[in-house]
């Protein structure tokens, strides 16, 4: 006769648990993930449990396992390195070095001026000129910035998002400079402007003008550039601004939901541009449900694109991601202990089939990392790569009693928020009411409050402080770097044709006015030397700026 699993289990609890608990109790009274997931002590095979259904084989739906059929025994996930500040000749330079030292993709980071469309010339840049990122006034920038760096070669990803047609279009016209075709040019665009009402604030214009100029970036690309990602649709400011893991992929899914109709409403084809949709995630401290979060991620992208919008196509079901470590872990303090949180959440990433991954430096509590923090972030990368043997077969926590149920877990509490969020009307409902705003506060506010009572432990934070740890060097940028900037705003509307730039703007203010595509009037407008406020300006003008709602 078959003895049940559990029949066996509650043996082992009355005679071999039981009897050591009451020598010695367990440390807490609960166990939970960062998103409130009840763990159990011990995890047995489950009877239910659908190998074909809920599993599957890498390459094939439901794609749990991943998304290649080789996976890493194919080639590594491409290491990207996030970075960019000051002047465009230093972040040439950074770029360089980091591709000498085996980065194999770029990821530039733009300051704010050029994240919300404001010239470094204009007054509410000032303080801010290559602070946070690397300034872009006009093509003339984005030259230099490219100088030397074989764009068909390398691949050449852009967080930037209120202003991302602009700033592919400079990419695009500094390629074709180069002798590159559009059709050559690989990389992504973060071009995700949803998550900024809800979690970033770098946006411009009102949802619906904004989710206009994204279906025109996504369908130019769909016509133009065929190995380039015209959206990648971010969870990680989302969980950087406090979110659980769970909320991440459902407030991501969500403004997913709304971009994949938004182009099929422009009239495209989601089996032709469902193809090309990426995503960018987060990779928090608590290992095992970063693990589970990016399977369930997987399977959870591949029945919304099948199910809902109908696609046939196999690659437009393949949730591809871009994965960074979380920036908001980090500490000042102690910063070395960053270089073991960091670690482990790269290996998470790695262990949960990520496509592309950035490490934070172990300074960036503090400051822009410095040359050798950032080369440091990126050995960590290879180290995991090249020493660890994680990668050479495909999935290895795949059958973890553990992870495969917290994987489901997670799925169904996914789930749960997408039926309300579309109840409400989809994502644009949700952020009109303040949903997620105020989801994601109560959430980074429990968080908080488990540190403070030290529910939650940060190693030399809240707990084993060691005030004698001295501060590393750190990189300052100059000030001076707006006065550079403002020169060359002066010196390029001095040397530009004039007429031809006011007439590229007019015309690209008719078209706003219209249904067609902006794309190519801003490329002509970028390659008058038209600047990004000008065209930023240009665009308020006809689709006014957004302005945030109270909601708490």
């Amino acid at each position: 006769m078959k003895i049940s699993l559990n029949y066996l289990k509650k043996q082992w609890e009355e005679k071999v648990l039981l009897p050591f608990l009451k020598k010695q109790a367990e440390r807490l009274e609960s166990f939970k993930t960062l998103s409130g997931i009840e763990e159990e002590r011990l995890y047995l095979p489950r009877e239910n449990f659908r190998y074909e259904t809920q599993l599957g084989f890498p390459g094939d739906i439901p794609f749990t396992r991943g998304v290649y059929p080789t996976m890493y025994r194919g080639r590594f996930w491409t290491m990207r390195q996030y970075s960019g500040y000051a002047t465009t000749e230093e972040s040439n330079r950074r770029y360089k070095y980091l591709l000498e030292q085996g980065q194999t993709g770029l990821s530039v980071a733009f300051d704010l001026p050029t994240q919300i469309g404001y010239d470094s010339d204009h007054p509410l840049a000032e303080g801010e000129v290559g602070k946070v990122g690397v300034a872009i006034d006009s093509l003339e920038d984005m030259e230099r910035l490219m100088d030397g760096i074989p764009l068909n070669k390398i691949s050449t990803s852009m967080t930037i998002n209120a202003t991302a047609a602009v700033l592919l279009a400079m990419l695009i016209a500094v390629a074709k400079k180069q002798g590159v075709p559009p059709e050559q040019l690989s990389g992504t665009i973060q071009n995700d402007i949803l998550k900024e009402y809800i979690a970033r604030g770098t946006y411009i214009y009102p949802p619906i003008p904004s989710l206009r100029l994204i279906a025109d970036v996504i369908g130019y690309c769909d016509e133009n550039l065929r190995h380039w990602n015209p959206i990648s649709i971010s969870g990680y400011h989302i969980r950087e601004a406090g979110s659980t893991a769970v909320q991440e992929l459902a407030f991501t899914f969500a403004n997913a939901i709304a971009y994949v109709q938004s182009a099929i409403d422009a009239g495209l084809d989601v089996n032709r541009f469902g193809k090309h949709l990426s995503f960018f995630f987060n990779a928090h401290n608590y290992f095992f449900e970063e693990i589970a979060k990016f399977r369930a991620a997987r399977r959870i992208w591949a029945t919304i694109m099948r199910e809902k919008f109908g696609a046939a196509n196999k690659a437009a079901l393949r949730l591809r991601f871009h994965t960074q470590t979380a920036g908001s872990t980090l500490t000042a303090q102690e910063p070395e202990n960053n270089i073991v949180r960091v670690t482990l959440q790269a290996l998470a990433a790695v262990l949960g089939g990520t496509q592309s991954l950035h490490t934070n430096s172990m300074d960036e509590a503090l400051s822009l990392p410095t040359e050798q923090s950032a080369l440091l972030a990126l050995r960590t990368q290879q180290i995991i790569a090249y020493e660890s043997g994680v990668t050479d077969t495909i999935d290895p926590v795949g059958g973890s009693y553990f992870v495969e149920a917290l994987t489901d877990q997670i799925e169904k509490k996914v789930w749960d928020y997408l039926d309300k969020i579309e109840a409400m009307g989809g994502s644009i409902g949700a952020i009109s009411k303040g949903y997620f705003q105020r989801e994601i506060a109560d959430s980074a506010y429990k968080f908080q409050q488990a540190v403070n009572q030290q529910e939650r432990i940060v190693v030399g934070l809240n707990k084993f402080v060691n005030n004698q740890t001295p501060m590393p060097e750190i990189l300052k940028v100059d000030p001076s770097v707006r006065d550079t900037q403002i020169n060359r705003l002066k010196q390029l509307k001095q040397k530009r044709d004039t007429v031809r730039v006011n007439r590229k703007l007019q015309k690209l203010k008719e078209a706003a006015g219209t249904s067609g595509n902006l794309m190519p009037v801003i490329l002509e407008a970028v390659e008058a030397y038209a600047t990004v406020g000008e065209i930023s300006d240009v665009l308020r003008s006809v689709f006014g700026e957004y302005r945030s709602p109270s909601v708490f």
